[in-house]
This record gives C-alpha cells, sequence and structure tokens, in this order.
C-alpha cells in the first residue's frame, strides 16, 4: 500500500476516532489475502456462499485504514441494495469515515457523472430518464408517426413487432457492442425490409430521446463512455479521483460494462473485480463469459485470488456441486471447502414417473419436512430451468393448501398470455362470455375498448350468441361483421381459426385439438411480434396445451382451472406473503441466484429441459457450459437438504407422451456424492 507523506502547516481536519480492525481475526486466510492485496489488478474468484460481500467490505475498509481518501474509491455493484448494504457495512466497521465514497450501480453513477458533464455530453443538467414504460409509449409513438408497421408489413406480409420487442433488441445491441442489424437477423427476421424498418425505428428513437433531453438505461452507459471518449480531460479528471476501482459480481458484467471500467482505471489500473466465473449465467441479456474468464489474458499480471470456504452448505452438497461444475472446460478450477460439520446427509435424487408424480412427491415430502423435523416453509424453494416446468407444483401445492409465493413471475394462469389463450376457450364454449370475447378482440391491431364494444353488440344480433352455441362456421359469421380495415385481415384469420375448433356436427373438438388450432392459427404469430420473451412463453403454452390434454373436453378443463383458481384456492395457497404468513418459495434458478434455502428441489432434471435443448442448440459448446453453470447455482442454493427429480414419461402437445432421459448432468455425477431413491407403488 502506499506511503503516507504529511503536509506541515495544514490545518488538520477534524479527528476521527481511531477504529482498531484485526483484519487477520476477522477473515479467513484466503479472503485476508484478497482483502489485504497490494495495489494493481486483481481478480478475485470467489466461489458460491464464500462470503464475496464480506471480502468486498473488509477490501474498502482496509484501503480507508490505509488512508486512501473516500473520494478515491468507486464500488460498482449490480443493484442498489447491494451497493447499500455493502456501505452500511463498512459504515459499521468505521464509523463517519466513508463519507464521499462513489458507491452505487453502474447506472446510477454514469448518471451522477453525466448530471455533471451534461452540456459535453449533448445534455441539459435537467435531462429526464425513461422509464420501461416511457420507453415503450416513445417507441411506439415514432411507429405510428413514421408510418413503419404500416409500410413494412405492406411490403413483407408480416407483422411489425411491438414496441417491447424492438425495444429488447436495441438494448441487447448497446449492451453487447454488436450492430443492431446483426442482432436482427440473429434474433427475429433477415428479411431486409423487416431489418431496414427496425433499424429505422431506433434512429427515430434515439432522435426523440435527443429532441426531449431524455435518456433510458442503456444511454446512461452508452453516453458517459462517449464522453469519456470525446472528452480526454474528462475521463483523466474520473481516472485521476478514482484511485481504487471495485467491482462486484464482474461474471455479471456486458462488454459495455467492461469498457467502462477499463476506461476508468486505464490510468493507475488499481482495480479489483469479484466475481465467480462458475456462476455467470446470465448471456441471453447480454453478460459476457470472457469479461472473467479472460480478465488475467487482458491484464498482463494480474493477480488471482481463489477464495474456496463456502460457509453455507453441508459438506456433500458441496462435492455434488464441484462434481457437476468439474466436466466445463472454460473455468478457473476451484474447489468448494465446507465450514460446516459433515453430517453424513447427501443429495437425493428421485426419477418419478410423470409430472403429477413429481409434483406430488414435492408437495408430500415438503409436508413431512414442515410437520416433522420442523422446517418453515419459507426454508424450502423449488427451482426449475424454465417457468412454465412449475405447473404441476403450482396445481398440486394449491390443492394441497400449501402456502407458496411465485418468484419467477406470476402465478402460472394468471401470466398474460395464459389468460389470452384461455379466453379464446372460454368464448368458444361460451359464446355469451363478454369478457373473453373482449379480451380475444382487443388483440386485434388498432382494436382497443370501444372498438371491440361495437364489435360485441354487433356479435349480439348473430345466431350464435343468441343460442348460447359455437355456429358450424365463425367465419361465415365474422365475415358480416364489420371491423377496421386495419383489423380485417386478422378478423378473417380467427374466423378460420375458429372453424377449425368444431366438427362436422358443430360440436367442439377435445382440449388438444381446439388449443393447438387456436396457438398455430392466430397467438404464436401474435405472441412472436408482441412479446420479447416469446421463447419463454410459447413454452408456457405448451405446457398449458399438456395440461388441457387430461381433460376430455373444454368445459371441463375450464372448470377446473376455475376451481384451482378461486376463493378457496386463494385462501390457502397464494399470495402468501400477502397474507404475512411464511410461504415455499418457487422459483427459476436465474433469479434464484444470490439466494439461498435450508431446502431445496431441483425438478425437471431431464435431457431435454436442464439442460435447455434450445439453449444448447443456440450456443453449441458455450451453451452447454452455461447450462452447467446454471445446474451449479442451482444446487449452491441448498444449505441442509438437496432433492433432485425428473419425470420419465411427458405428456406431449403434439406427439403423447415421451420417455425422457435424466439430464446428463446427473449422469455425469458420481454415485457415491448421491443418496438414489426410489418410489413404491
Amino acid at each position: 500500500m502506499s506511503r503516507v507523506y504529511k503536509l506541515k502547516g495544514q490545518s488538520a481536519a477534524p479527528r476521527v476516532p481511531e477504529v482498531e480492525i484485526d483484519f487477520a481475526a476477522e477473515l479467513n486466510p484466503e479472503q485476508l489475502a484478497a482483502v489485504t492485496a497490494p495495489p494493481g489488478q486483481s481478480l478475485v474468484i470467489a466461489g458460491a456462499g464464500s462470503g464475496k460481500t464480506r471480502t468486498l467490505t473488509y477490501r474498502v475498509a482496509y484501503l480507508l485504514k490505509n488512508a486512501v481518501a473516500p473520494e478515491n474509491i468507486l464500488l460498482l455493484t449490480f443493484t442498489n441494495k447491494a451497493a447499500r448494504e455493502m456501505l452500511e457495512r463498512v459504515e459499521d466497521l468505521l464509523p463517519q469515515q466513508t463519507a464521499g465514497l462513489w458507491s452505487g450501480t453502474f447506472h446510477s453513477i454514469c448518471n451522477r457523472i453525466l448530471r455533471r458533464h451534461a452540456e459535453s455530453a449533448g445534455l441539459s443538467r435537467s435531462f429526464t430518464i425513461l422509464d420501461s414504460d416511457d420507453q415503450k409509449a416513445l417507441l411506439t409513438k415514432v411507429i405510428k408517426e413514421g408510418n413503419i408497421a404500416r409500410q413494412v408489413e405492406a411490403d413483407t406480409g408480416e407483422k411489425f413487432p411491438k414496441a417491447p420487442v424492438i425495444l429488447g433488441l436495441i438494448s441487447l445491441a448497446a449492451n453487447t457492442r454488436r450492430p443492431l442489424k446483426e442482432i436482427i437477423g440473429k434474433e427475429f427476421s433477415p428479411d431486409p425490409e423487416f431489418v431496414a424498418g427496425i433499424t429505422k425505428t431506433a434512429h427515430l428513437y434515439d432522435e426523440k430521446k435527443r429532441k426531449a433531453n431524455s435518456v433510458d438505461f442503456d444511454d446512461l452507459l452508452i453516453r458517459t463512455l462517449d464522453l469519456f471518449r470525446t472528452n480526454p480531460q474528462v475521463l483523466s479528471q474520473y481516472q485521476y479521483q478514482f484511485q481504487f476501482i471495485l467491482v462486484d459480481e464482474y461474471q455479471d458484467t456486458n462488454r459495455l460494462q467492461s469498457e467502462l471500467i477499463d476506461a476508468l482505471a486505464g490510468q493507475h489500473g488499481n482495480v479489483m473485480v469479484v466475481g465467480d466465473d462458475a456462476q455467470s449465467i446470465y448471456s441471453w441479456r447480454g453478460a459476457d463469459f470472457k469479461n472473467i474468464i479472460e480478465f488475467p489474458q487482458r491484464h498482463a499480471g494480474a493477480q488471482v485470488f481463489r477464495i474456496e470456504t463456502n460457509y453455507r452448505s453441508l459438506p456433500g452438497i458441496l462435492a455434488l456441486a464441484n462434481e457437476a461444475i468439474r466436466p466445463n472446460v472454460k473455468q478457473f478450477p476451484k474447489n468448494l471447502k465446507a465450514s460446516r460439520p459433515d453430517s453424513g446427509q447427501k443429495p437425493v435424487t428421485v426419477p418419478l414417473q410423470t409430472p403429477q408424480e413429481q409434483a406430488s412427491f414435492v408437495a408430500q415430502r415438503m409436508r413431512e419436512l414442515h410437520e416433522e423435523e420442523g422446517i418453515p416453509w419459507n426454508e424450502m424453494a423449488v427451482l426449475y430451468r424454465a417457468h412454465f416446468q412449475s405447473m404441476e407444483v403450482q396445481l398440486q401445492l394449491t390443492s394441497e393448501g400449501l402456502p407458496f409465493q411465485v418468484t419467477s413471475g406470476l402465478k402460472f394462469f394468471e401470466l398474460a398470455h395464459i389468460k389470452d389463450f384461455s379466453a379464446f376457450l372460454k368464448f368458444a364454449v361460451n359464446p355469451r362470455d363478454e369478457a373473453a370475447f373482449d379480451r380475444i378482440v382487443q388483440l386485434l391491431p388498432g382494436v382497443g375498448a370501444a372498438g371491440a364494444a361495437k364489435i360485441w353488440t354487433a356479435w349480439l344480433n348473430a345466431e350464435p350468441a343468441r343460442t348460447g352455441l359455437p355456429p358450424k362456421s365463425y367465419s361465415a359469421v365474422f365475415s358480416k361483421i364489420k371491423v377496421s380495415a386495419k383489423a380485417d385481415k386478422d378478423w378473417q384469420q380467427l374466423g378460420w381459426t375458429m372453424d377449425e375448433i368444431v366438427d362436422e356436427e358443430g360440436k367442439l373438438r377435445d382440449p388438444m385439438a381446439v388449443m393447438t388450432s387456436i396457438f398455430e392459427g392466430v397467438y404464436e404469430r401474435y405472441m412472436r411480434v408482441t412479446f420479447d420473451n416469446f421463447e419463454s412463453r410459447r413454452q408456457d403454452l405448451e405446457q398449458f396445451m399438456r395440461f388441457g390434454g387430461r381433460f376430455t373436453g373444454v368445459g371441463e378443463m375450464l372448470s377446473e382451472l376455475s376451481l384451482l383458481s378461486g376463493p378457496e384456492a386463494a385462501e390457502s395457497a397464494v399470495p402468501a406473503a400477502d397474507q404475512g404468513q411464511e410461504s415455499i418459495t418457487l422459483s427459476s434458478v436465474h433469479q434464484a441466484k444470490g439466494l439461498e434455502w435450508r431446502v431445496v428441489f431441483v425438478i425437471w432434471l431431464t435431457d431435454a429441459m436442464f439442460p435447455n435443448l434450445r439453449a444448447v442448440e443456440s450456443g453449441g459448446e458455450g451453451g452447454m457450459e452455461e447450462e452447467r453453470r446454471l445446474f451449479y447455482v442451482a444446487v449452491t442454493r441448498a444449505r441442509d437438504q438437496l432433492y433432485l427429480t425428473w419425470p420419465r414419461l411427458w405428456p406431449k402437445a403434439y406427439t403423447g407422451d415421451t420417455w425422457q432421459m435424466p439430464s446428463r448432468f446427473l449422469e455425469t455425477l458420481p454415485r457415491w456424492s448421491v443418496e438414489e431413491w426410489r418410489i413404491g407403488r
């Protein structure tokens, strides 16, 4: 650390009582080595549950204790909560000594810099930041004013994407520093007219933001980096000020964030990045795994510290975690060691016959753990690769009255696209269902509440509404109802699709046939241009269709859905958090990162589901390695007990029951690392 040199004759600052910290006593040897590292470039690989936050906190305290001024320290985090937590911990260690320290998210720090140098960045200091709703409204206005959608649709015959989809493409391009045209071609459509239309939309959106003296969240980073590159004196000012830069969760940084860090540290090189390459799981939103894995190559002479003592999990869980990540080629090898004594308990693998049986096992075992071992509901979690995989568990917990909350999204049957799809089914069963009709019609282009009301009035005069029975030809009835020119094509398609759901006798077909027609005829296309997470929503609907396959009639299926979401279910199950009671957590693995529970169930561990087949196909070997890291994150959430389950049979929407193989992640685990359970019949 640098030598302290005192100037004579300077008035002394108010004396702060000296606080002694015994770093060697407070930290384990691995943490201590990182905390007391000399100036320079450092990469700290902090394994799951190893005290990463503690290490960063004590590093800041160590710098302050060695006469580094607070204003010369920059601490970058990914959430404001993390920044506050670390700052509070430092203040607990060194009261009154953190004033002036710069701590916050990338966006908050960049906002602070831009406010100071707004004019140089082409803004005024009063610039406003657009939230997601503002962005959608502004981009929608751009599309309308530029007549872009109408023109592209006329040229291509394809629907132009809605604002959220285009915003997702623009953001991904910005954060990965890839050309927008490349992103459009890969993520959406290579059609030249489509590419040109979206590119024009992005350009006009940028112009509109500039005229409005507004920025979105990506602009905060982009404009700060542009400011540094066009104003070397401004960059030099912050390079001089931030003598020590610390970065949390470095494995989650994207290319844009990495460039900002490198720019700020370009003069002195005193940057410490902390993270875990084995928990890099966000490439789908722009995070660049190469940032952490190639840090030593990009920064010659950088020190690499490994923190491998885990304070969270029992030894058996860590032994499995170490084996789970071992096959990855691109990684910093590490071996998590437990600080807790060995109880002899191993993680459990449980093959089940069907998804329903898997859900029954999870619910029954949770009830046993709660009633017999006294484990609170909120100390148990069910984790899965994709949200739709939680459906059977949600149904089972609801039917048994067990309290749960879903942190990976809304309850399955409350999702917008599930409710949309249900509306088609309700209208098919009951042509007098005004609420269902309104929801369907307002999916048509340019149809709002007023337009839907007019169409409903016309529908009431049609025979199906009078008789309450589905017509033999919906398209014939629809053709007599006038809609706007903008909605006419989709209205006709809806009629043709509805024709497919009734048989020659005018009776509704079975639920699977009805849902397949609706999905392929109208709703898949609508989803693709409306939602920025089309793929996950499509999987939700496929799961919903599999659920429908259990029933002989659409009416029977809807009745079951109503009972599952009725007042009795609401009182006994979710939302437990709203009732102030403990609740089981249901979460995707992505959203569970950073959390922990005493008991964790990881479900749907089949070779098509986890690893996710599409992620592997699109990402190649890199995709497989990220899927393995995701599995590693899942198993390291558990403190005491870990259950790994999968259903052997999968009722598929189109092809019937499919035999499933257990996940290759399970297949590569040594037999000694798990205890195998079999379900008695």
